[in-house]
């Protein structure tokens, strides 16, 4: 019996044994049924019907093991074009499941090599990231052709389907602050220590019960050493830099472009280019420097942020640490009066000159850094 009979197994069993103190009745909804969506998931779980695989974390000091008698799988919620993502218990806590398979068509082995490095490259990243804006990481597991990485699991979905539910409403700004500061945070954590992550976009941004946002999905992150070398998979157009569109040098500061365009998306209540295929969207960006209209009924000082973080060029594009200082000015500004105005610097009639003023002011380095040594992610 593989992980999900297993799962349905002990869980009608463990149901009928203790009605609603079982610690598997809060996933009661990945019960029964659904027969031939379960016979389809037994190519990928039998994989891991013996024993515990190991994954050697790169450079990572640590083995990580799975123990996959501990291991419960329900239902499939999300996937992607070689990927997985499951509710699951592991070692009776709410957890996420990503199973990576190798197709097998996978005839010359060359995806088998770039999903080992993707699986490599995520274990790698998310076992030494420690940050409460950051998904955490619990096991991971290779058994070639499957791969099984195992993090936390957040109860209220992605960002994405969170901005869907508000069917094109815009956030109220308290709300918008308290989203665009968790994700910045999370952000100046991640380039803190060297990392890039390549793909911000609210996929990949998780919610918690208590409302607290998370980054996720480190499966084209890579380490800032190394930012030179194409990503295998390239990212999602509609939240590229152009740079990183056009395949040139680039650096951490895409990530803040990409953050650039979360920010109008929460103000617009609508996803950038709506209109244009990621295509459309990507030829727009790098062949006539288009970005989205600024909604007329942004506060002028919201507008500057978003239009400094998706600037051209990158160098005049903030820090994380300082887009964290001007979002804290804001939601102190929207606590005294209920406007951005004490943002403003009154000399200037140009906000967006008023926004970059403002945040050189800040300086160059980062006040709350700390001189730990990075760890090297390849």
């Amino acid at each position: 019996m593989g992980i999900i009979g297993k799962f349905l197994h002990k869980e009608s069993r463990e149901s009928k044994e203790k009605s609603n103190t079982s610690p598997l009745t809060h996933l009661t909804s990945m019960k029964g049924g659904h027969e031939k969506s379960r016979s389809k998931e037994y190519a990928w779980a039998k994989y891991f019907d013996h024993g515990g695989g190991k994954v050697n974390a790169v450079e990572a000091a640590d083995e990580c093991i799975v123990d996959m008698s501990k291991l419960f799988l329900g239902l499939r919620f999300a996937h992607g074009a070689h990927s997985r993502l499951y509710h699951g218990l592991y070692k009776d806590k709410p957890v996420a499941v990503k199973i990576i398979r190798v197709p097998d068509d996978d005839e010359n082995g060359n995806l088998a090599t770039r999903l080992e490095n993707q699986f490599n490259r995520e274990v790698l990243l998310l076992s030494q990231l420690h940050h409460p804006n950051v998904i955490k990481f619990v096991a991971a597991c290779r058994k070639p052709p499957v791969y099984c990485v195992i993090t936390e699991y957040l109860s209220e979905g992605s960002l994405r389907a969170y901005l869907h539910k508000l069917e094109h409403k815009a956030l109220s700004f308290e709300k918008l602050m308290t989203i665009a500061l968790d994700i910045a945070r999370g952000m100046e954590y991640i380039h803190s220590q060297g990392v890039i992550h390549r793909d911000l976009k609210p996929e990949n941004v998780l919610i918690d019960k208590e409302f607290h946002l998370k980054i996720a999905d480190f499966g084209i992150a890579c380490g800032e050493a190394y930012y030179d070398l194409p990503a295998d998979d390239p990212g999602t157009y509609r939240w590229m830099a152009p740079e990183m569109i056009k395949k040139k040098s680039y650096g951490r500061k895409v990530d803040v472009y990409s953050f650039g365009l979360i920010l109008w998306e929460m103000v617009a209540g609508t996803i950038p280019y709506e209109d244009m295929t990621p295509i459309q969207a990507a030829f727009a960006v790098v062949n006539k420097n288009s970005r989205p209209v600024i909604p007329r009924d942004c506060p002028p000082a919201m507008g500057a942020l978003i239009e400094q973080c998706w600037s051209l060029q990158s160098d005049k594009r903030p820090e994380f640490w300082q887009i964290v200082k001007v979002l804290e000015q804001f939601e102190s500004s929207l606590a005294h009066d209920g406007t951005l105005n004490l943002v403003q610097n009154l000399t200037f009639q140009d906000h967006k000159k008023g926004m970059l003023h403002w945040i050189q002011k800040l300086g160059t380095v980062n006040p709350r850094s700390t001189h730990v040594p990075k760890p090297r992610f390849a």
